[in-house]
C-alpha cells in the first residue's frame, strides 16, 4: 500500500511539476498569448512574436520608427528606446546623417523620404488666378522655406523646426484641397478627403496621407489623385481610402475582394482560343502588379530603401535563373549600390533604350507628372530594372509604380497560355524565402495606386481595328468599347499613340471585385464584341 501510494503521490507531483513548467515557459516566451504587443497592445502569440529585450511585438508591428519599414530580425539598431532600419538609422543618427549637424539648409533634405519633413505643394498646374487666401498661404510656405537652416541645431531643435514647417505645408496644401474640390469634381482625393478628416489624423498619420494626396492636389484633372504609402495605408487610413475605392470600382460598401485563378469551367475546359473568333496570332500580355509586406510603397521609399528592394530582390531572381523552366537574367538601371559597391547587372543607356523598344522595360517614369509628384519617380534611376526569363515570355519589373510588376506575354491565339503561365510564376516567386505578398482582407492584393487593388491584374491584347480607327484616332474605338467593359490604349500604353495599321491595346477594366478567372473570360468575350462591331463600321 505504501509503495502504491508512493508512486501514485510522485506521478501527480510530477504531473504537477511539469504543468507548471509549461506555464512558466508560456509567461516566459508568450506562448500563452498573455502578453501584448507594445504598438497595437493587442495579444501576442508565439508565431507572431518579436522579442526585444522586455519589449514584445506582432511580427507586422515591429517596424522602424522613421520609414515604417518592417524589420526583419538582426536589420534593426536601438535608439532612445526605438527602432530603426540600418539605412535610417545611418542617414539620420550616424556620423554623416542630417540629424548629426552635418547638413544644413532645408533642399538638403526636403525630398527625403522618412525623414520628417514634408514638401510644398506646387501650383504650376493650379489654374489663375488664385484665390487671396490660397496665394497667400503659398507665400507663406516659400517665406517659410527662406528662413529654415538646420545648421548647427540639435535633434530637439530640428525637430521642432521640422514641425513647424510641416504645420505651414499643411495649411498650404488643406487651402489647395478646397481650391481643387471647389474646382473639379471628377478628383476623387479632393472629393473624398475633407479638412476634418485630415485633422482627425495625428501629426505623423497628417505627414503620411500628404504624402498620399499630394499629386491630387498638384494634378487638379486626376481621376482618383491620390497612392499609398505603405502596405498598412488602405486600413488605416480606411475614413478616405474605402468610399473613394468603392465610388471608383463602382462597388457596394460591403464587397470584399475574392482570388480565383481557376480557370478550367471557362471556355473549351479552360481553352480560349481567338482562332475560333476568326482572328490570327495576336500579341497577348498579362500582368499583375504586387508590392512585399516588408517594404514601404514605391512613393514612401528613398534612395536606399529602393537600393535595399532591388538586392533582396536578386536572391529570388537567382533562384529563378537557376531553375531549367525561366532561366534568363537580371538588367538594373541602378548606377551603384552605394559606399563603393558595384551594380554587376548595370546596363548602358543604349541596352535600356533596346529594352523599352522591345516593351520590355517600362520608360523613363520621370517623364510621369504623377508618378513625379507622388514620389514614386523620386530617385530614378536607383533601385529600377526588369528580370527578362531566357523565352523571353516571363518578365518582372522592379521599382515602377509598384514594387513589382511580374507578366507573362507570347504571341499567339490561346489567351490562356499566357493566363496559365504567369499563374505559375507567381506561385514560384512567392515560393521564394523573402517574398510575401502584402495583401488586405478587403481588397486583396495591395497595390500603390487604388484603381489596381484586388487582382492587381491588367490583360490585354494588340487588334487591329481600321474600321474603328479610320480618322487615325482610337475615339470611336473607346466608345464602343467602353460599354463592353474595356479599356483601349496606345500599343505602347497609356496615352500614347495607336498603331499606323489601327492597332490598338485593348484590356478588361475592371480590377478589383472581380476574379482572375472573370478578368481572362472577359477579355474574351469583349474581343469577340469588339469585332462583331469592327465588322459593322
Amino acid at each position: 500500500l505504501f509503495l502504491n501510494f508512493w508512486a501514485a503521490s510522485t506521478h501527480s507531483f510530477s504531473i504537477l511539476i511539469h504543468v507548471s513548467l509549461i506555464k512558466a515557459l508560456k509567461m516566459n516566451l508568450g506562448l500563452g498569448g498573455g502578453e501584448r504587443c507594445l504598438v497595437c497592445e493587442k495579444r501576442v502569440y508565439f508565431a507572431e512574436l518579436v522579442r526585444r529585450k522586455d519589449k514584445m511585438f506582432h511580427k507586422n508591428c515591429f517596424r522602424c520608427g522613421l520609414c515604417n519599414k518592417r524589420l526583419n530580425s538582426g536589420e534593426e539598431t536601438e535608439r532612445e528606446e526605438k527602432f530603426y532600419c540600418q539605412n535610417c538609422y545611418k542617414k539620420n543618427f550616424g556620423p554623416h546623417g542630417f540629424r548629426g549637424g552635418t547638413t544644413g539648409g532645408l533642399m538638403g533634405i526636403s525630398l527625403q523620404k522618412g525623414q520628417g519633413t514634408l514638401r510644398r505643394v506646387k501650383k504650376e498646374k493650379l489654374p489663375s488666378p488664385l484665390p487671396a487666401k490660397l496665394e497667400e498661404s503659398f507665400q507663406e510656405a516659400e517665406a517659410a522655406e527662406e528662413r529654415v537652416s538646420f545648421k548647427d541645431l540639435s535633434s530637439e531643435e530640428e525637430v521642432e523646426v521640422v514641425s513647424k514647417l510641416n504645420t505651414t505645408y499643411k495649411f498650404n496644401f488643406l487651402e489647395a484641397l478646397q481650391y481643387v474640390k471647389s474646382n473639379y469634381p471628377e478628383n476623387r482625393c479632393a472629393k473624398y478627403l475633407t479638412k476634418d478628416l485630415f485633422l482627425s489624423f495625428g501629426p505623423k498619420d497628417q505627414d503620411i496621407l500628404y504624402k498620399c494626396c499630394i499629386t491630387g492636389i498638384e494634378n487638379p484633372d486626376s481621376g482618383l489623385g491620390c497612392y499609398a504609402m505603405t502596405p498598412d495605408d488602405y486600413a488605416h487610413f480606411s475614413t478616405f481610402f474605402d468610399p473613394l475605392i468603392r465610388d471608383y470600382h463602382n462597388a457596394s460598401a460591403n464587397a470584399i475582394h475574392v482570388t480565383d485563378w481557376d480557370i478550367s469551367d471557362v471556355g473549351d475546359n479552360g481553352v480560349l482560343d481567338v482562332a475560333d473568333l476568326g482572328l490570327d496570332e495576336l500579341s497577348m500580355r498579362v500582368r499583375v502588379g504586387r508590392n512585399l509586406t516588408q517594404f514601404n510603397l514605391p512613393g514612401n521609399m528613398d534612395k536606399g530603401e529602393r537600393i535595399e528592394f532591388e538586392k533582396t530582390m536578386l536572391a529570388a531572381f537567382e533562384k529563378l535563373i537557376e531553375d531549367p523552366e525561366y532561366g534568363g537574367e537580371v538588367y538594373s538601371l541602378t548606377p551603384d549600390f552605394g559606399d563603393g559597391e558595384v551594380n554587376p547587372n548595370k546596363i548602358s543607356d543604349d541596352e535600356y533604350q533596346e529594352l523599352v523598344d522591345a516593351h520590355i522595360m517600362f520608360k523613363n517614369m520621370d517623364d510621369d507628372p504623377y508618378l513625379k509628384s507622388a514620389g514614386i519617380a523620386s530617385d530614378w534611376p536607383y533601385g529600377r530594372g526588369c528580370y527578362v526569363s531566357s523565352d523571353k515570355q516571363f518578365i518582372i519589373w522592379f521599382g515602377e509604380e509598384d514594387q513589382l510588376r511580374i507578366m507573362c506575354m507570347k504571341k499567339g491565339t490561346k489567351l490562356n497560355e499566357v493566363f496559365d503561365r504567369l499563374k505559375e510564376g507567381l506561385r514560384v516567386v512567392e515560393s521564394i524565402e523573402g517574398v510575401d505578398f502584402a495583401t488586405s482582407e478587403k481588397y486583396g492584393y495591395v497595390t500603390s495606386c487604388p484603381s489596381n487593388l484586388g487582382t492587381g491584374m491588367r490583360a490585354s491584347v494588340h487588334i487591329k481595328l481600321p474600321n474603328l480607327t479610320r480618322d487615325g484616332t482610337d475615339k470611336k474605338a473607346k466608345k464602343v468599347a467602353k460599354p463592353l467593359g474595356l479599356s483601349v490604349r496606345g500599343t505602347g500604353g497609356e496615352h500614347t499613340p495607336i498603331g499606323a495599321d489601327g492597332t490598338v491595346d485593348i484590356s478588361p477594366s475592371a480590377r478589383l471585385f472581380i476574379k482572375e478567372k472573370d478578368i481572362v473570360k472577359a477579355l474574351y468575350d469583349g474581343i469577340q464584341l469588339l469585332m462583331e462591331e469592327e465588322n459593322k463600321a
